[in-house]
């Protein structure tokens, strides 16, 4: 109550309807253009305000984003400290609860120096950033400064020290062994900063050897760039992981290179070549399930920059390979002609291919952050030089869309594109009286195929379509969109199959209201490429490596495409 007061008194405040969308808004806020050095933060309730937090605590986490979260607590006098399991009204043990998702939390039972506080900020900003946790006691929000005296103190995780990059002997080791590659491949992760990959870009653009992106690194390059040349992933664009296995040696800039870069069968990724890994955190260069040649501990920014500053490119032997680039590029297509619609519905990777003939370069780009929506997006969208486009796949969570949107639109005042499923935007729709009351320039477009679609999609695939709770027909209770964005005062308009994007939905993207669009998606609609598993000889099931994607390619395609996989 007196933080809430105090807040009032001092900052912007912007109410929530629930406490796990003012936690993604405000990670969303701070990711959002990161030339403004405004940051939010999200106070809550103590008890349910804390437990309803939890999940956008742990995607800001996961996501390596600065997070200040302020919580309540019961007075000091009345916090449990025996085998009860409460004492004070509302009382949870939040220090616990949030322990595993923070860099450091704090809990304040009388007044604190101000240092203690600026000290905790800096941990959230400093190196891989993350959350931080501060709960304050009912009594020491309501005490005069002055005395400061009992604070306990919770570190959850060791703070990373950095690491100078040209001392690093690899780094001259990798200089040489880029000067000799043949097939090399950069790819930037969301450790590359907007602000200097867009310092840049410039200079990236005339390196005669393909540039990719991670899927947190999406905004990192843009996709009109002459040596872009896709987002690998498990889900990726199938020519950028076709090429991404024939690179005889790939630098991984600011990634992690987790399960989503390398797949599932992470043994065969890489088959004929090396890896580089730069990153800030030692245990991600430690991990036994990939094994780099090369280990650059350090900041991305800085290795990117002296990497372009010490790189010789008339040494470059590439243009055999970036020939080869291009034409794999230009043979396996963004949209497959496998994923068939009925023509009563919109093909959502055509959907996305037209959606980006009509991006802004200010625009910020939220393609929801689990489903379809966002798998569809990063196969499909192409995205130019000044846009951002913010998810939280690490943790995957449904119902992040609009809450994300929200933070983004605050920070940047530009357009928001929104995409999200059906199911997942039912999760937190009711932050739509936060976006009508504060008049955003949100435009949200909806996948309207009743319901689920990666769970259909699995159920039908691998359990012979026996269908359970992922549609309406199967007891999903989903609302009638246009019924509920009306409540809200914000117009809604569903897309025609024939003309998506004609004069008037262009018209409706281009004011300054909130607007949204109903997008209809065949509940049947397939998503190809994908990776697969194939069956053992023992009978069990093993992924099939990057390259490998379904439905495969015919054979006089594989041939001119994995040309170098025959080595």
């Amino acid at each position: 109550m007196h933080a809430l007061e105090s807040a009032h008194s001092n900052f912007v405040c912007v109410p929530f309807v629930h406490e796990v969308s003012a936690g993604i808004a405000a990670e969303y806020f701070n990711e959002a253009n990161l030339n403004d050095r405004s940051k939010a933060f999200v106070l809550v309730t103590a008890g349910p305000g804390v437990t309803n937090l939890i999940t956008s605590l742990a995607g800001a986490y996961l996501e390596s984003r600065q997070l200040l979260v302020i919580a309540g607590q019961v007075k000091s006098e009345n916090l449990r400290e025996d085998s009860t399991r409460q004492r004070g009204i509302q009382e949870i043990d939040g220090m616990s609860l949030t322990s595993p998702f923070v860099k450091k939390s704090l809990q304040i039972r009388s007044p604190v120096e101000r240092k203690v506080i600026e000290d905790l900020l800096n941990v959230s900003a400093s190196n891989r950033p993350g959350p931080v946790y501060v709960e304050f006691c009912l009594d020491a929000q309501g005490a005069p400064s002055g005395s400061h005296g009992d604070t306990s103190f919770n570190t959850s995780s060791t703070e990373i020290v950095n690491s100078k990059i040209k001392e690093n002997q690899n780094f001259n080791l990798l200089l040489t062994k880029l000067s000799t590659s043949k097939r090399p491949i950069i790819l930037l992760g969301g450790g590359v900063s907007r602000k200097k990959a867009n310092e840049l870009s410039e200079r990236l653009s005339v390196l005669n050897l393909p540039i990719m992106t991670t899927w947190n690194g999406a905004d990192r390059y843009p996709s009109d760039a002459p040596n872009y040349f896709g987002r690998p992933n498990i889900w990726g664009q199938r020519y950028a992981n076709v090429l991404l296995q024939q690179a005889d040696f790939l630098i991984a800039i600011g990634t992690r290179v987790g399960l989503q870069q390398t797949g599932f069968n992470s043994k065969e990724f890489l088959p004929v070549g090396d890896l580089a890994i730069v990153d800030i955190d030692p245990a991600e260069l430690n991990k036994t399930d990939i094994s780099p040649k090369f280990r650059i501990l350090g900041d991305a920014d800085e290795f990117l920059e002296l990497l372009l500053d010490n790189i010789q490119i008339k040494k470059l032997q590439t243009q055999t390979w970036m020939e080869f680039c291009h034409d794999v590029k230009r043979l396996l297509p963004l949209s497959e002609a496998e994923n068939t619609r009925d023509i009563n519905f919109i093909n959502p990777y055509e959907f996305f291919l037209g959606l980006s003939q009509l991006i802004r370069h200010d625009d910020c780009i939220i393609p929801s952050s689990s489903g379809s929506t966002e798998t569809v997006a990063m196969q499909s969208l192409l995205n130019l030089r000044g846009n951002q486009v913010i998810t939280n796949k690490s943790l995957a969570s449904m119902g992040y869309g609009l809450a994300g949107a929200i933070g983004a639109a605050i920070k940047t005042g530009q357009r928001v594109l929104h995409i999200e499923g059906d199911g997942g935007f039912a999760q937190n729709l009711q932050e739509l009286g936060t976006v009508s009351q504060l008049g955003l320039p949100i435009k949200t477009f909806i996948f309207s195929n009743e319901g689920y679609a990666s769970i259909r999609m699995t159920q039908r695939n691998y359990f012979k379509g026996n269908y359970i709770g992922c549609d309406v027909k199967t007891g999903l209770g989903l609302p009638e969109w246009e019924s509920i964005f009306k409540a809200y005062g914000i117009s809604c308009t569903e897309l025609s199959p024939d003309n998506p994007f004609g004069d008037e939905t262009i018209s409706l993207l281009n004011d300054s209201s909130p607007r949204a669009f109903i997008v209809p998606i065949d509940p049947e609609q397939t998503y190809f490429p994908k990776i697969s598993s194939r069956v053992q000889p023992g009978g069990s099931m093993e992924s099939e490596p990057l390259h490998l994607m379904s439905p495969p390619l015919p054979i006089e395609l594989s041939q001119i495409v994995f040309k170098y996989l025959k080595e």
